[in-house]
C-alpha cells in the first residue's frame, strides 16, 4: 500500500517557509517578504517541492529596518515598484496556499520547514499576533529546521554548504531572497527525507518484507 502524505509525519503537511527581515529581533523587527513552498509525496514515499507562494510585505507602522540587515538582503522597502502587501494581506496570501494544500494532502495542519526555522516562525508567529489572524494553517510551536537535517546527513549546518553536500546547485547571488533560499531549503529538506526512504527501502527489500 502506498505511502501517504498524511501518514509520514503524524497528520502533519510540512511546508518550507523563508522570510527576509529588517533585522534579528521579530517583535520589533519589519518583516519584508515572506515565501512558502509546499511539498507533495509519489506513492514511493519520495518528496518533491509542489507549489510556490511568496510575496514583498510592507513593513508595520514602526518597524525597525536595520541598515546592515538591508544591505545582505539588499531589499529597498520603499521602493513602489515591491508590490508589497499590508501584514494581514501577505498572511492571507500566503495561508489560502497553504491551507488548500493541507486539505487537498488529508492532512490536519501545515509544520514550518526553515534553515534555522526558530527564526522564521517567531517572525510569522509575530506577524499573526499584530493582525490579529485567527487562521494560521501552522502549527505555532513545532518545526523542522534543516539546520539539524543538514548536520546529521552531510555534515553541514550553513545552508549553501549542506545544499553543495547534497549534490544539489547553490548561487550565492541569488542568496537571501525568500523564493530562493525556501526553494534551496525544499531541496535540502526533501533530499535527506528522501534519503531515509531509500534506505528504508533498501531494508526491506533485503529483510523480505513488502515496502508499503
Amino acid at each position: 500500500m502506498p505511502l501517504r502524505m498524511a501518514e509520514r509525519f503524524r497528520g502533519f503537511l510540512p511546508v518550507v517557509v523563508d522570510v527576509e527581515t529588517g533585522g534579528f529581533d521579530a517583535e520589533h523587527d519589519a518583516l519584508l517578504e515572506i515565501a512558502a513552498i509546499t511539498l507533495s509525496m509519489d506513492s514511493d514515499g519520495f518528496l518533491r517541492p509542489q507549489t510556490t507562494v511568496s510575496t514583498h510585505v510592507e513593513p508595520f507602522p514602526g518597524a525597525n529596518l536595520d541598515p546592515r540587515s538591508l544591505e545582505i538582503t539588499g531589499i529597498d522597502p520603499t521602493n513602489p515598484l515591491r508590490g508589497a502587501l499590508g501584514e494581514r494581506q501577505a498572511l492571507d496570501h500566503i495561508f489560502h496556499v497553504v491551507r488548500e494544500a493541507v486539505h487537498a494532502s488529508g492532512c490536519q495542519r501545515a509544520i514550518l520547514v526553515g534553515h534555522n526555522a526558530a527564526f522564521d516562525l517567531g517572525f510569522l508567529n509575530m506577524a499573526i499576533r499584530r493582525t490579529g489572524h485567527k487562521r494560521s494553517p501552522f502549527h505555532p510551536f513545532s518545526c523542522f529546521d534543516t539546520v539539524s537535517f543538514g548536520g546529521l546527513a552531510y555534515g553541514q549546518t550553513v545552508l549553501s554548504k549542506a545544499v553543495l553536500a547534497a549534490g544539489l546547485p547553490f548561487d550565492s547571488r541569488e542568496a537571501h531572497s525568500a523564493v530562493y533560499d525556501a526553494e534551496r531549503t525544499a531541496e535540502l529538506f526533501c533530499s535527506v527525507v528522501n534519503r531515509w526512504r531509500q534506505l528504508e527501502l533498501f531494508e526491506r527489500a533485503h529483510s523480505g518484507l513488502d515496502a508499503v
